[in-house]
């Protein structure tokens, strides 16, 4: 059990009478990740031409330039994967700008007078992390 922020020993009498207490170590990052990573999806409902990877790049710059303006476009930005048959793409971004990023995305609406929309799919500080999804996981 934790009490303000150290460790507490089980008292004898609760409910792990005659077993010894678990020991646990707790392990904070001192140091903040310098980048974050995003998998997202763009979506085109009506279908049309997909972007090529320099034209999705472009898509996200001026998703960050509608929303925060010229400073949100030099935000540095990098498309590290992009999928031109899912329209999928693994972003890298400094972690300071996670957030601008990730509402720049969801707020844009057009692409070349097109309705479209960036899905988030995951987004994590360790780029290994995007590299699978148990929850699309099929054991044989």
């Amino acid at each position: 059990r934790r009490k303000g922020g150290r460790a507490v020993r089980a008292q004898p009498g609760g409910a792990g009478r005659g077993m010894a207490a678990a020991a646990f170590e707790r392990r904070v990052l001192r140091r903040a990740a310098e980048h974050h990573y995003l998998r997202v999806r763009l979506e085109l409902p009506d279908g049309g031409a997909r972007p090529n990877a320099a034209q999705f790049k472009q898509l996200v710059v001026t998703a960050l330039r509608e929303l925060h303006g010229e400073v949100g476009a030099a935000l540095p930005v990098d498309v590290l994967t992009y999928e031109e048959k899912t329209l999928s793409a693994i972003l890298r971004v400094i972690s300071s700008g996670l957030v601008k990023l990730w509402s720049a995305l969801t707020l844009l609406g057009f692409y070349q007078n097109r309705r479209c929309a960036f899905r988030v799919l995951q987004t994590s500080p360790f780029l290994l992390a995007l590299s699978g999804n148990s929850r699309e996981l099929v054991l044989d």
